[in-house]
């Protein structure tokens, strides 16, 4: 059985981003059983990486609990808004803390290279925006996301499957929103069915 582990990145609770994870993991348990959460704004811990990673900082307990649950999944769906064109500041925080040499990656002595520690992994990303997808995609290049691909996941080795957009949110009312959450539901169901 695969392990499914759902970071949950929106800072409000009540958001679109937790009713979508709500529906993921109701089409993903008809074929896994082993789903687990990480809301990010749940977590206790200082987003700001002080000594950058020439300095050691401890790991709060929270963080500490993440790391074990990313180590033990095999596939890690993130759920967050597009603010700026980008992530939430609680993901880049968590992210600087958490990804951390030994632990996501490892720099090779008298190398430019490095060791990617997360290989092995496959992942999705699921978004929501006020923009259009195709302005966000093709005028802005997927800039934050891109970043989030290549230069975090990419670089500790995490395979992305699929990136999903849920835009407009701003101006959709209810029958849309229930389109995205059946999507959701879908998405979820098709993931889990797949990792078996």
């Amino acid at each position: 059985m695969k392990n499914i582990l759902i970071i949950n990145a929106n800072p409000n609770s009540n958001s679109l981003s937790f009713e979508i994870e709500r529906e993921y993991i109701k089409g993903a348990q008809t074929y896994c059983s082993s789903i687990e959460t990480l809301h990010l704004n749940d977590l206790q811990f200082d987003l700001n990486l002080s000594g950058g990673f020439k300095s050691t900082q401890s790991l709060e307990s929270d963080l500490i609990l993440a790391q074990e649950k990313i180590q033990n999944a095999d596939h890690i769906v993130w759920i967050f808004p597009i603010w700026w064109g980008s992530f939430p500041a609680l993901l880049k925080g968590f992210i600087d803390r958490t990804f951390l040499p030994g632990f996501a990656f490892k720099y090779r002595e008298n190398s430019p290279m490095w060791d990617k520690l997360l290989i092995g992994k496959t992942s999705e990303i699921i978004c929501t925006m006020d923009s259009p997808t195709l302005y966000y995609k093709y005028l802005l290049g997927e800039s934050g996301v891109k970043v989030f691909r290549k230069s975090i996941l990419g670089f500790c080795g995490i395979k992305v499957v699929k990136t999903t957009y849920f835009s407009m949110v701003r101006k959709a009312n209810d029958e849309k929103i229930k389109t995205w959450l059946n999507q959701a539901n879908a998405i979820g169901f098709k993931r889990a069915k797949s990792l078996i």
